[in-house]
């Protein structure tokens, strides 16, 4: 098998390991440079994906991200993140890493080169799901068991590589490639192509969720308000989004259990909670429908 791109030496920082301190970071920060415009590369493929996990989202499907050492770490962080920001079940969005958990904080060896222990995790899903298989060199046999059982049940498969040979850009459903160039450190893909698969998981969930209603023009109205900071944010969302004090804010949310969308329905739609609830439902519990259909009367 050739060598991946992820492997090979960066010519730019061939004399890191005797620079000054300050100029070995500013070389790690040019070439950090270059991550975002790795990405920008791949947006429409990033757009074609979010339009069809929002899809699977709304025929009940979930989300699943699979990876091996870094890359999974990734994936369970931002599966873990969208309870809080969103209030989506913890099963909506999963992050499955090969080696299990305790490979989260210990690395597994071999992990990322069992196949059938790659089938074997993706049991979990089912043909609404989505499966996202994430990878800098796109090699690991554990993804490729995770695509192979995804292609017998029907399940719609995407890939997040940095490198356009790798096997899962030719066995994915879709493919997200951002080729970020050799490492600073040769094979540490932990460094750029773990940023660029940090900020590609950034726009698949944000933007999916997007998608779904879980927002309204940028405000993040289906948060959970379970601390101080949430609570203060969550006053002044309803206070903005209403145009009402924000005393008047923090009354409706006491009314409404903390609910944002219910206590901006209370106010502007003038009814208490169940009510708002059942006109949530109505419209799938997207504000924007609600709030257009009111204005629209």
């Amino acid at each position: 098998m050739s060598e991946a791109i992820t492997e090979y030496r960066n010519e730019n920082t061939k004399d890191i390991d005797i620079l000054s301190t300050i100029d070995m970071v500013r070389k790690m920060n040019e070439e950090d440079k270059l991550v975002a415009l790795a990405v920008e590369d791949a947006t429409p493929e990033i757009a074609q994906a979010i339009d069809l996990i929002a899809k699977q989202f709304l025929k009940g499907g979930k989300l699943f991200y699979f990876g091996a050492g870094t890359s999974g770490r990734l994936g369970i962080l931002d599966a873990s993140e969208c309870p809080p920001t969103f209030s989506t079940e913890p099963t909506m969005v999963q992050g499955i890493i090969a080696g299990g958990d305790n490979a989260i904080r210990t690395a597994v060896e071999g992990a990322e080169d069992n196949f059938e222990q790659g089938k074997k995790d993706a049991e979990v899903l089912t043909a609404n799901d989505v499966a996202v298989v994430i990878s800098a060199s796109g090699n690991p046999k554990y993804l490729l068991g995770v695509l192979a059982y995804a292609e017998e049940i029907g399940a719609k498969t995407i890939g997040i590589t940095c490198n356009s040979k790798g096997r899962i850009a030719e066995e994915a459903g879709l493919v997200i490639c951002a080729e970020v160039g050799p490492e600073v450190i040769a094979g540490s893909s932990r460094l750029k192509a773990g940023t660029a698969q940090k900020m590609i998981l950034n726009m698949l969930s944000t933007g999916s969720m997007i998608k779904i209603g879980k927002t309204y023009e940028n405000f993040m109205i289906d948060l959970k308000a379970n601390n101080e900071k949430l609570k203060d944010r969550a006053i002044r969302i309803v206070a903005q989004i209403t145009g009402v004090q924000c005393s008047e804010a923090l009354a409706a949310l006491l009314k409404c259990d903390w609910e944002i969308k219910t206590a901006i329905v209370t106010i502007i739609m003038k009814l208490d909670a169940e009510e708002a609830r059942l006109e949530l439902r109505k419209h799938g519990g997207v504000l924007r429908k609600l709030i257009k259909t009111k204005l629209a009367v």
